[in-house]
């Protein structure tokens, strides 16, 4: 299927630390950059407009597991990790951190959207983003970090981290529509933020949304050309090559 994949780096803006990428599908070239929330919806809307499917990525916890509150206990649960995320929960240190700044950022990114391309369908479903006449715009979350950190190159770490987030989607589409989540709230019900950001930027988007899961992408590890082994070996050398 043709897409534009659009991932995005969530961080302070006015620290500089927010960067956007966007991979075109099936070519999966690299169709844009940018270090602003605004270039990243017209990256997203230059392809709605004209009648394509889009996708946007955020490396951000977008989705958290709710205990059940069937059981005056359930609430002990609060907190612990979804299951695939091993020793990055969304709750602890850096995980809690980056899901607050990403719920502002993808609820203004969302809002713009509605504003830029009225009308625009919303999904975190891939199998109800691949349907016939289904929602052209499916929202998902990535997981960079580990062996998918990437090598950060000439733009930076946050424009390397918003590359490999589009293409930890993008190089997974052929696997449509039955793409496997790398991370789940199971067996917890799921409170789906972006079902919940695309419902306050008055998005179109199916209400039961709100309680299924969001997609995360693990990043793959990157597979570095013969010329950025060099750089990276030179780099290392200066003892310049950012750790994560």
């Amino acid at each position: 299927m043709e897409a534009r994949v659009v991932g995005v780096d969530i961080g302070s803006v006015a620290l500089g630390r927010f960067a956007w990428a966007a991979l075109d599908v099936p070519e999966l070239s690299l169709a844009g950059q940018g270090s602003d929330p605004e270039t990243a919806v017209q990256a997203l809307n230059t392809y709605l407009t004209s009648g394509g499917r889009a996708a946007l990525v955020l490396e951000a916890p977008m989705s958290v597991p709710v205990p059940s509150t069937d059981r005056a206990d359930g609430w002990q649960a609060l907190g612990r990790a979804r299951s695939g995320e091993g020793n990055r929960p969304w709750s602890a240190g850096a995980g809690a951190g980056v899901l607050a700044t990403g719920v502002a950022q993808a609820a203004w990114m969302l809002g713009r959207l509605a504003e830029v391309a009225p009308g625009t369908t919303a999904t975190t479903q891939p199998d109800r983003w691949t349907a016939a006449h289904g929602p052209r715009l499916l929202l998902a979350e990535a997981l960079v970090s580990g062996t998918g950190k990437p090598v950060p190159t000439a733009s930076g770490p946050h424009a390397a981290d918003a590359e490999a987030a589009a293409r930890a989607l993008a190089e997974r589409l052929e696997n449509l529509p039955a793409l496997a989540s790398d991370v789940r709230c199971a067996p917890h019900r799921p409170f789906n933020l972006l079902a919940a950001g695309a419902m306050w930027a008055w998005l179109d988007i199916r209400p039961d949304e709100l309680h299924m899961d969001v997609s995360v992408l693990r990043a793959r590890p990157p597979r570095p050309s013969a010329g950025r082994d060099d750089a990276v070996r030179a780099a290392s050398a200066d003892g310049h090559v950012q750790q994560e």
